[in-house]
């Protein structure tokens, strides 16, 4: 356990005696059928995490009623047939010593029309800014109902074998919309006063105990914080902790933010680690330690979570995302080889940012994520083959770590004195540091697996003679895109790459192209002390970023005076000037002393012919294939080397 042993002592929940501190929070994977119905890939994606040592699961957002569905393939709780299915999750999940809550939750005005089938309800006829749809106010017997709904949920999820529940109050969904005077300007009992506005949820509450008796644990999950006008402050939510302790409640889950404020809820990499931490330990303060208290927020570094339990700021760490990187986490500390922890990256991309287009979740960081049954890397290939991997980028690494776990024989080749690719030089754009634990990880996985690693050398026919692989994987990657405009040549240009890795830069700086790299690199220089305009030709920047990390990105570049110019291609550069059509009309803009090209990537195809003329079989992975995301990259590569 090395000096993490305050993270593995049991801890009790109401009568429930967890083995470890550890809580794998609840997330929404849209993994289930679209009525709510468990599936065999619900059931092998939490038993991995089971078996990966997690002391608490707590499922997803579980819908209690139709009504309040959030998303197309969200697990249901909503009607006794469905109660077989979570036995049957549970059953899965108990042979590890794992305990198993249910998270009962009603979306109210977070949601869309064309998921619930049914109108929206909330406590007040206001939209959510975000979802956008207009809800029914809520009447009495709406309330009652809904009331009815929890408690019903909590009767099924007792039958079907679960160790506790946890009340969703949380996050802006219907429960916290009561809460909040942000969401609810009710004027009858159930609004108003924070006595009044607690009603709802303290009823709920009620109603849940009422169907699983004392001895059953129930969890509440608060937003501590809203970071919305008029929403919750750490002041509500300390006062309205005490009323759950006084109401009963055996653990609280302190979390923050609303769907306004989702980048609060699922914190990007711009957001500070353990952001929740304080929080949590203020309502410990505030309800003197009688239950259990958890915290969340950007928890991935085992020492940070080890001093929060040793502080006693919190009796529990939940976390979500660093159990899809590595569902092994748990068990890896415990034996002491937290070095080789797949952590989290906090890069959104394969979890939140697909889950809000309503699609199912995945990692970047670990395809396994969702695919648990249908991949064993265990399993070794039916015949060992000689595989040369050209390209030491992410797509490179990751088919190289999976080949050599097959059994494969692999020789990586990588241009450059350093492995990693464009992990290199995203490390240095602002807030994106954290790449660097998924670059270390790799490099060490395929150094730990026996790699052989060629850098700074460029494949050629000769080594590729030499070698004679039964297979080649290209992940050449991508190259920057000079785009063809006049004065393209002159020698104050440089490509965003290259300011990243430390070409000088003047005080007046024009990017052009306002996608993720330009806008990266404009903040980069920003920072640095220069004036910084950035030219995009479409009709808004940084399209090909998730939402909440884009929204983040944007108040920055605003903060930080970074002028940017949307609808204005680039039509000539000159010594210091921009010749530009700025929304249509033909304008010149002065007075830059460096021009940045952020213009997009071309994929780098050098080698097919050769390949093809020698007819070798070979496959083409990330940029090489396609530019797109690393995401796609590192899943392709995983793919390639497991089905060679």
């Amino acid at each position: 356990m090395n000096d993490f042993g305050g993270l593995f002592q049991p801890v009790k929940i109401g009568s429930m005696e967890v083995k470890n501190r550890f809580v794998m929070a609840p997330m929404v994977t849209n993994y289930c059928e679209s009525d709510g119905t468990v599936t065999d890939r619900l059931k092998a994606y939490h038993k991995a995490r089971a078996e990966g040592g997690v002391g608490l699961i707590i499922l997803e957002a579980t819908y209690v009623h139709p009504c309040g569905k959030g998303f197309s393939n969200q697990l249901g709780i909503y009607r006794d047939d469905l109660i077989p299915g979570l036995k049957s999750l549970v059953d899965e999940l108990h042979p590890y010593g794992t305990k198993i809550a249910v998270q009962l939750y009603h979306s109210g005005r977070q949601s869309y029309t064309t998921v619930t089938g049914t109108p929206l309800i909330a406590p007040s006829p206001i939209a959510c800014p975000v979802c956008r749809e207009m809800p029914m106010e809520m009447t009495k017997d709406d309330i009652g109902r809904m009331i009815e709904a929890f408690g019903e949920g909590a009767r099924r999820a007792k039958i079907a074998g679960f160790d506790a529940v946890e009340i969703h109050g949380a996050h802006g969904y219907l429960v916290n919309q009561f809460l909040s005077s942000y969401s609810n300007k009710r004027g009858d009992e159930y609004g108003g006063s924070l006595e009044n506005r607690a009603r709802f949820p303290l009823q709920v509450l009620k109603r849940v105990r009422d169907e699983v008796g004392r001895d059953f644990p129930i969890l509440y999950r608060l937003s501590s914080v809203e970071f919305v006008p008029g929403g919750l402050t750490i002041e509500d939510t300390k006062a309205f902790a005490a009323m759950l302790v006084e109401n009963g409640i055996d653990a609280i889950h302190v979390s923050g933010g609303v769907y306004q404020s989702a980048a609060m809820i699922i914190q990007p990499a711009a957001v500070a680690q353990g952001i929740y931490v304080e929080n949590a330990s203020a309502i410990k303060d505030a309800i003197k330690g009688k239950v259990p208290v958890i915290a969340v927020g950007r928890i991935k570094e085992p020492a940070m979570a080890e001093e929060i339990i040793a502080g006693g700021k919190a009796d529990m760490i939940a976390m979500g995302r660093p159990f899809l990187a590595d569902e092994t986490f748990v068990s890896k500390l415990m034996a002491g080889k937290s070095q080789e922890i797949r952590k989290c990256i906090a890069c959104n991309q394969g979890c939140i940012d697909r889950l809000f287009m309503d699609q199912d979740i995945t990692c970047l960081c670990n395809p396994l994520v969702g695919k648990e049954s249908q991949y064993d890397l265990a399993e070794k290939a039916d015949k060992k083959k000689k595989v040369l991997i050209i390209g030491g980028g992410p797509a490179g690494l990751e088919s190289g770590r999976v080949a050599a776990l097959r059994g494969h024989e692999v020789i990586l080749y990588e241009k450059s004195l350093k492995p990693g690719g464009l992990l290199n030089t995203v490390i240095l754009v602002p807030y994106k540091e954290e790449f660097k634990d998924l670059a270390d990880f790799f490099i060490s996985q395929v150094q730990k697996l026996g790699i052989s690693i060629y850098l700074g050398r460029e494949v050629d026919e000769a080594i590729i003679d030499e070698i004679q692989p039964d297979v080649v994987i290209l992940a050449t990657g991508s190259r920057p895109v000079i785009p063809d405009i006049p004065g393209i040549e002159s020698s104050n240009i440089f490509t965003a790459e290259k300011i990243l890795n430390g070409s000088s830069f003047g005080h007046n700086v024009a990017v052009i192209g306002g996608g993720a790299s330009g806008c990266g690199v404009a903040e980069f220089m920003s920072d640095r002390g220069s004036k910084v305009t950035v030219c995009e030709m479409m009709d808004d920047v940084a399209t090909d970023m998730g939402v909440l990390d884009k929204a983040l990105l944007m108040e920055r570049l605003k903060e930080k005076g970074v002028e940017i110019l949307t609808q204005t291609p680039v039509r000539e550069i000159q010594t210091d000037r921009l010749v530009v059509d700025k929304k249509g009309r033909h304008e010149v803009l002065g007075n830059f002393d460096t021009f940045v090209l952020a213009a997009g990537y071309e994929s780098d195809k050098r080698l097919e012919k050769l390949l093809e003329n020698k007819k070798i079989p070979f496959y083409k992975i990330g940029d090489c294939a396609e530019v797109r995301k690393m995401i796609e990259a590192i899943h392709e590569g995983f793919l390639c080397a497991y089905e060679l």
